[in-house]
């Protein structure tokens, strides 16, 4: 009795949903196929050139391949351990089963590679597949046709097993035959849980063929996008984090399913589509598998819900950063953090919990381990400890604000000129004049602005160093101090900073490409740190000033790293959490103003960064006079480098 009237429950659920929100004129199923047909879509999956690394290894899949596959269990709703079934079939599916999970062979909360080799095997005895609706709406004289994508494994923020994705086009008319003989008014593509829309003929609807929509979807959430690029969400519609549709891409033409008009014949064709239950394993909150497409506003009332759910605009993020992390980028990384902290925390919450007590307590041992006491600010060259460092730096900061605000200012102009060349890049790619495939172009793009950002953020940091190194000699020697004068002493010997962060980027850089070389640049980074002091201070050309600040280093490497490490540590997180609380707050506010906000709490920060060098510049160079082989007293300042 309990199955017949759970059989009943779903037949009367398909037929409402087959029918859509209200009885359309009736029509054959060959000018519904031949519609979809007309409109199938094109997607574009992010490419995954090693197995198991990065990209999308997923691809909208054929539910009837994974269907009687004994690597698949249903369960029910009352025991998340006790199997109803194993390999259930579309029939089994087709008695509604509310509150019932499918469970795929792998840990969604700890996915390693398991999900995608399954998905292989799937892939490997079926087709890409698209399964096509049409729904006229007589009331609202449109129709809508929509296509469904499922995919084995959500690899997000939230992840979890089966995924269900869809786009959807609008028709001004009620009648399939006219529809099959004109154009659709609108495209929706499904992002989380809202949609992005686009006039049919707009310039970021992409076409082949003149009708056939291509998708991008974002790698591991599937979120449907009209064009390669890196995408911020920041709400439920929009996703909460940083969706990657960035190319190189694989072209996948999914085969169309056709769900039938009529009821029964789609019960009979598709009984699966009945299901009420979760296409994945039994999770707690947003690591649940979600239902199926039955049970979403858009499968029983889809104009509807492209009238109140679907926006015109989903906001890319520039590759590369200005002043400093952006915003966005911070807030990407930061969201991705703490989801993967969340999701070790649900699978592990003991190991998780005294990994987070270990951490919190290397730091308050890392404080212990030096003195805090107020150390006067003038008389540089003498010895502190890593805490008075940095409360020197901040009373000096303080006492001359205005002066060396001043000189944080430097970062505005590059930070212009960075963006206007960053804009250029991405310019460029939009109008295919960068080679390679829209994909790759849009890579080399992204790479391009990372590389400017790098350039100029580079140049000012050291410019900024230099010049609050000069500043800070001036004042602690009495003498007058001006940002204009500490620029045009620096600016004189420009040459000798350039060239040295030159030689500094060029090593540094090549040695982060390759992992094993990371540990290697690390040390480099930290040996070199001196250089703008050195260049300052002491009158070192430029690849002199490396070798100079490498002597001041050698055998204090952990001292220099950890005093870089502390001073850099606050002021250079402050702009981007700002912008990213700003993300969160102020929902409105375009980002690019937030990264505007972010960068100038980054400039103000900065020169706090520059104060704290110094004074362990001056710090290492009063240990190096005390050692046997002293290199001699302190340099006088030269009066141009």
């Amino acid at each position: 009795m309990r199955r017949r009237l759970r059989a009943r429950s779903a037949t009367r659920a398909l037929a409402l949903g087959v029918c859509g929100a209200a009885a359309g004129p009736a029509y054959g199923d060959d000018i519904a196929r031949a519609l979809a047909q007309r409109y199938a879509p094109i997607v574009r999956l992010q490419a995954q050139p090693e197995p198991c690394g990065h990209g999308e290894p997923y691809q909208p899949t054929d539910v009837a391949a994974l269907l009687g596959d004994d690597e698949v269990a249903l369960r029910g709703p009352w025991d998340r351990a006790h199997i109803v079934k194993i390999g259930p079939t579309a029939e089994d599916l087709g008695a509604g089963l509310f509150g019932y999970h499918l469970d795929f062979p792998g840990d969604p909360l700890a996915p390693g590679c398991d999900y995608e080799r399954w998905s292989r095997r799937l892939s490997a005895r079926s087709e890409p597949t698209a399964y096509a609706r049409v729904v006229p709406d007589p009331a609202a004289r449109s129709l809508a046709l929509q296509y469904w994508l499922f995919y084995p494994y959500n690899d997000y923020n939230n992840k979890h097993e089966g995924d269900w994705e869809m786009i959807q086009l609008v028709f001004a008319t009620a009648d399939p035959a006219e529809a099959l003989g004109g154009a659709p008014a609108r495209v929706g593509y499904s992002q989380h849980e809202g949609a992005e829309a686009a006039s049919w003929g707009e310039e970021k609807l992409a076409l082949v063929g003149d009708t056939h929509p291509v998708v991008y979807p974002a790698a591991g959430s599937h979120a449907n996008y009209f064009e390669p690029a890196l995408y911020l969400g920041r709400s439920a519609a929009q996703g909460v984090g940083c969706d990657d549709a960035t190319g190189p891409s694989r072209e996948v033409t999914p085969r169309v399913v056709l769900v039938p008009s009529d009821p029964e014949a789609a019960r009979a064709a598709l009984p699966w589509l009945g299901y009420q239950g979760h296409w994945g394993e039994k999770q707690s909150a947003f690591y649940n598998g979600p239902t199926g497409p039955n049970t979403k506003p858009q499968w029983e009332s889809p104009i509807a819900w492209a009238e109140h759910a679907w926006r015109d605009l989903s906001y890319a993020v520039v590759g590369g950063s200005l002043l400093g992390p952006q915003a966005t980028d911070f807030f990407c990384d930061a969201v991705g953090a703490g989801s993967n902290a969340l999701r070790a925390f649900a699978w592990r919450p003991a190991a998780t919990l005294l990994l987070l007590l270990a951490a919190v307590g290397l730091l308050a041992w890392l404080a212990s381990r030096t003195r805090w006491r107020l150390s006067a600010p003038l008389r540089l060259a003498r010895r502190r400890a890593l805490g008075q460092m940095l409360v020197a730096a901040l009373r000096l900061y303080v006492a001359n604000a205005p002066l060396f605000l001043g000189i944080g200012l430097v970062f505005v102009p590059l930070s212009l000129a960075a963006g206007l060349l960053q804009s250029g890049a991405l310019r460029l790619a939009r109008l295919e004049v960068l080679p390679g495939s829209a994909g790759e172009a849009s890579t080399l793009a992204a790479a391009l602005a990372v590389g400017v950002a790098l350039l100029f953020g580079g140049v000012a940091l050291v410019l900024v160093q230099a010049a609050c190194a000069r500043v800070m000699v001036e004042i602690d020697e009495g003498r007058p101090a001006s940002v204009l004068g500490a620029f045009r002493t620096i600016l004189g010997g420009a040459s000798a900073l350039l060239g040295g962060l030159a030689l500094f980027a060029v090593a540094v850089a090549s040695l982060t490409i390759s992992t094993l070389g990371l540990p290697l640049a690390v040390w480099l980074f930290v040996r070199w740190s001196l250089l703008a002091q050195a260049v300052a201070i002491e009158g070192e050309p430029g690849v002199a000033a490396l070798r100079r600040s490498a002597a001041l280093v050698r055998g204090r490497w952990s001292r220099c790293a950890g005093a870089l490490a502390l001073a850099a540590f606050v002021p250079a997180l402050s702009g981007p959490l700002v912008g990213a609380l700003l993300l969160l707050l102020a929902g409105n506010l375009p980002f690019a103003a937030v990264n505007l906000v972010s960068s100038a709490v980054y400039a103000v920060a900065m020169p706090f960064v520059a104060i704290a060098t110094t004074y362990l510049y001056f710090d290492l160079r009063v240990r190096e006079q005390l050692e046997p082989r002293a290199r001699g007293p302190l340099p006088a300042l030269p009066a141009e480098i």
